[in-house]
């Protein structure tokens, strides 16, 4: 089981690309685990044709839930589960996050579904500890960061990064890139680029500006399923096949030795 969260500024295209790297994913036939942990909820509604899924939060305030209350198979195969939040203006979101993993633990959902990746899209933009959670501890093994050549994604991306570095020297999640979503903005790869050399970090794959994506989220699917023949699609597989290959130097490098016994 290979575990990475998806991070970056709001709005700049998290849940777009982490709902078409696991639709990419489970197509070559892998079990995949898709958590939103955003508030919104509405990380894996392209899973759903756009439905909206009962989130963690609202299941454990209505009562008892079992696996099979917060866990949904999409007609694509990707296992989804929303965190939730909490009611507007009660309550810290990020601790919504807490308890929501804290459930799954409990009801052994790993255990049950075994997935083969685990993927977590969290919002990279509030700095509450809750939204730390996925790269903390046993969580996730490594981090990728979305983000476009526009200031505030980037200065976004910083801060995400800086978090991750103080994480890894306790044994924790590393760093695996950035997912470049680009926004046609003025040299827009050339910022980012730089960003890069002063990061000492790398791109792991260009998202090109497209509108596919947008009729896509239109329909409630994803590009990989509406579109499976772009070259949209063909960039959301190449991105799949990126974190294939992490998964597997990962695996062969040994978590334990790489993640501090995680």
């Amino acid at each position: 089981m290979y575990k990475m969260a998806l991070y970056g500024k709001g709005g700049i295209g998290k849940s777009t690309t982490t709902c078409n790297l696991a639709a990419a994913l489970a197509a070559r036939g892998f079990t995949v685990l898709q958590i939103g942990c955003d508030p919104k909820a509405d990380s894996t509604r392209l899973h759903t044709g756009g439905a909206s899924l009962p989130t963690v939060l609202d299941c454990m305030r209505d009562g008892d839930p079992g696996l099979g209350d917060i866990v949904l198979r999409a007609p694509n195969g990707v296992l989804c589960v929303e965190a939730g939040g909490p009611i507007p203006g009660q309550g810290c979101a990020g601790r919504g996050i807490i308890a929501a993993f804290d459930l799954l633990e409990k009801l052994h959902a790993y255990e049950e579904y075994r997935p083969d990746f685990v993927l977590y899209d969290v919002l990279g933009d509030v700095v509450c500890g809750g939204f730390a959670m996925p790269m903390r501890g046993r969580y996730a093994d490594q981090v990728a960061v979305v983000t476009s050549g526009e200031m505030m994604s980037l200065y976004a991306a910083s801060n995400i990064m800086r978090a991750v570095a103080g994480f890894q020297k306790r044994g924790y999640a590393q760093l695996l890139g950035l997912v470049a979503n680009l926004r046609n903005v003025e040299d827009e790869e050339g910022k980012i680029s730089r960003f890069c050399v002063e990061e000492r970090t790398s791109v792991i794959a260009t998202v090109p500006r497209s509108s596919l994506v947008q009729d896509a989220e239109d329909a409630g699917a994803t590009v990989i399923e509406l579109f499976p023949d772009s070259l949209t699609a063909d960039v959301y597989r190449a991105l799949a096949d990126g974190v294939e290959g992490a998964a597997r130097e990962y695996s062969k490098r040994g978590a334990c030795g790489a993640n501090g016994g995680a």
